[in-house]
């Protein structure tokens, strides 16, 4: 199986929204995680979804998922105290969705609604042939690693730096016991699962993916998405050539 597992317990204290829940703002009249969740209902690929969700608005995001015809969720389980907690309980009712079958899970913020259909296959197909799928996007500045004393140390080649998004997909037994090993070390807040996996010794293998698939965190990123999507509405911005006509 091929199961989706959509992290959305924050409460979006950056958002500064103070009633709702930044995974349930709405953008084009829709909520930011069905955004998100649509592309996965739409991927013949995926089997099955989980949603790691803030406890209290479990309620409220299952009649989202009726009003909005999401039929992929099998499961929605509370989150936890840190990202990391959460995405284990979503591993968790993973594998009791996947049982015996040997599974694939696409781990994914229900915050970041800007992918596509063809970049969960992709992660499909490098987990089938390298065991995992980092997406990643291009660098277009240059980074540079700077010391506890404020002094670069390093500036790595731009041509091979890359930015580590969403989905980031493994085989699920992988990822399950990677999560046992760093709660048995006492690990409760890896930064992401590519982290994690990462230091546990398993090998990651980048997929890069849409420079837009960026995660709506701040204000900034409400008004980017806004932006976005009315550009991709707009015929006469992608349908103009290069001399500006039709």
């Amino acid at each position: 199986m091929n199961i989706g597992v959509i992290f959305a317990g924050g409460v979006g204290s950056r958002m500064h929204s103070k009633d709702v829940p930044k995974q349930f703002l709405e953008i084009h009249n829709k909520p930011i995680i069905i955004h998100t969740l649509e592309y996965f209902e739409r991927n013949d690929e995926i089997d099955a979804v989980v949603i790691s969700c803030v406890e209290e608005w479990i309620p409220f995001l299952e009649k989202l998922l009726y009003k909005y015809r999401i039929e992929k969720v099998k499961k929605v389980v509370r989150g936890g105290a840190t990202g990391q907690l959460s995405i284990y309980n979503g591993l968790r009712a993973a594998k009791e969705v996947a049982g015996d079958e040997k599974s694939i899970v696409l781990i994914h913020d229900g915050v970041r609604p800007l992918i596509s259909e063809e970049l969960l296959s992709a992660n499909i197909e490098s987990v089938k042939k390298y065991g995992s799928a980092i997406t990643s996007g291009i660098v277009k500045e240059t980074i540079v690693i700077v010391g506890e004393d404020g002094m670069v140390e390093q500036v790595p080649s731009r041509e091979k730096s890359r930015v580590a998004k969403a989905p980031q997909s493994f085989w699920l037994d992988d990822i399950l016991e990677a999560h046992g090993k760093a709660l048995s070390d006492g690990v409760e807040n890896a930064i992401d699962s590519c982290t994690l996996m990462k230091s546990y010794g398993y090998r990651l293998h980048m997929v890069d993916g849409p420079y837009e698939n960026i995660k709506i965190t701040t204000p900034d990123d409400f008004y980017t998405m806004r932006a976005i999507l009315d550009a991709r509405e707009n015929e006469q911005i992608y349908g103009l050539s290069s001399s500006g006509k039709d």
